[in-house]
């Protein structure tokens, strides 16, 4: 089959929500790079941010406009915040199960929030969002998936969108027509030699953006994460949660004393670290937990605690060693708050796209909550604009075109992050 009513690039949160809110009569083909499970929203350890109550709105708006330097789309904003107890409400009726305290959730605090307001399931909140949605999509008659295929170009004629060109493992072209097209491909740190990223996820269809014109935004807000664990070992980051620092632990130099306040938003804190680590001349910091976080740390924070043992390190005893890498971009293709494109038929949601929530900073857990209620929106506007048209007659990609393209579309990506030399790329 290449002929789909909706093609939707990407199988984090934004792309498996999106197409569980569509509605079923639409035939939708979702498309992923790697396998189901190999996108960041799977890795999120964190939580999910939602609106405790009214008196919350203006606190939460001040703590994400003051986290993004005030740079932010206000109105993408309160779009996000009003919509987010419907989303925990939609979360919970697809069997994703919250941590409890008593008869109410718990709740945590994390870095540049005032209050806790942050729902999680232990530290792998990410991976039980990501695997209720896969479970839900596979019992969707009405939804195909192809994985282990990457998207190499877009089909564009007549100012609209008409599909995507991909390319399977055996590395053959192919067309794929769909009426409508949202583009969920995640972020860009394999394009960077240290990132808590998949190192596949190199802003693929930003590239392809870039290529056809298709409005950009902010491409050079790249948001480093103060904290991950220190291996001296090339590959992926192991992060190190924001809600370790939210439940109590401390950061600490080379002399054992702290050295900054382990809540400041996380470019600050970043910055902090990177002064503290030249002054200490090591190539990390180390964090604390032992005597600062309340409670069972190995209940708490179990998957965390198995990964440091494998390492070497207990988190209930020992001082563990961790650096900054680059954990989230909050550029990419231009939307508006219905997730549309410049280019007709066209969407984006989750980290591909920017509609301006975050600035210039992203306050912490509000990346899976930004994904979902913006996903949301695109497939509501998917349905309410839906027209059925014959495809447009596309030619077979050509290979040479295609890689030629390629390379020129990655190369303008690279140019437009402010990622001068390809040697600091992978």
């Amino acid at each position: 089959m290449r002929n789909y009513d909706v093609l939707i690039i990407g199988t984090g949160v934004a792309g498996l929500f999106a197409a569980l809110n569509i509605s079923k009569d639409k035939k939708i083909l979702i498309v992923t790079k790697g396998t189901l499970e190999d996108n960041d929203s799977f890795l999120a350890q964190g939580g999910i941010c939602v609106q405790r109550d009214e008196t919350d709105f203006e606190p939460f708006m001040e703590d994400t406009l003051r986290a993004g330097h005030y740079e932010n789309n206000e109105a993408a904003v309160s779009a996000m915040i009003r919509s987010s107890q419907e989303i925990i409400d939609d979360l919970i009726g697809l069997g994703i199960a919250f941590d409890k305290k008593g008869d109410g959730f718990s709740y945590t605090k994390e870095g540049a929030h005032s209050r806790a307001r942050i729902l999680h399931c232990k530290d792998m909140t990410g991976k039980e969002i990501n695997s209720k949605l896969i479970a839900r999509i596979k019992e969707r008659k009405n939804v195909s998936i192809l994985e282990n295929s990457t998207l190499v170009d877009l089909l564009v004629a007549g100012d609209r969108c008409h599909g995507a060109v991909l390319r399977d493992q055996s590395r053959k072209l192919f067309n794929v027509y769909a009426q409508s097209t949202l583009l969920a491909t995640g972020g860009i740190g394999g394009l960077f030699s240290k990132s808590t990223n998949f190192a596949h996820l190199t802003g693929d269809a930003i590239a392809v953006a870039l290529k056809h014109g298709i409005r950009v935004k902010d491409m050079n807000y790249v948001q480093i994460h103060p904290t991950s664990l220190y291996t001296g070992r090339p590959g992926r980051a192991f992060l190190m949660s924001e809600s370790l620092r939210g439940e109590g632990s401390i950061l600490v130099g080379k002399d054992g004393q702290r050295f900054a306040d382990e809540l400041l938003p996380r470019d600050l804190l970043t910055k902090a670290i990177y002064t503290q680590m030249e002054k200490d001349r090591l190539p990390y910091v180390r964090m604390l937990l032992k005597g600062h976080v309340e409670g069972s740390i190995a209940e708490r924070f179990p998957g965390i605690h198995a990964h440091c043992l494998q390492e070497g390190y207990d988190l209930t005893e020992d001082y563990i060693p961790v650096v900054p890498a680059q954990h989230y971009f909050m550029g990419g293709i231009e939307v508006d708050l219905q997730s549309k494109t410049s280019l007709a038929n066209l969407y984006a949601a989750g980290e591909t796209s920017c509609n301006g929530v975050h600035g210039k900073n992203r306050l912490a857990s509000n990346s899976l909550l930004e994904s979902l209620v913006f996903s949301k929106r695109a497939a509501q506007a998917i349905d309410e604009s839906f027209q059925c048209a014959l495809p447009y007659p596309f030619p077979e990609p050509d290979a040479r075109s295609v890689t030629d393209g390629l390379a020129e579309a990655r190369r303008r990506l690279l140019e437009e992050i402010g990622i001068e030399e390809e040697a600091h790329a992978k």
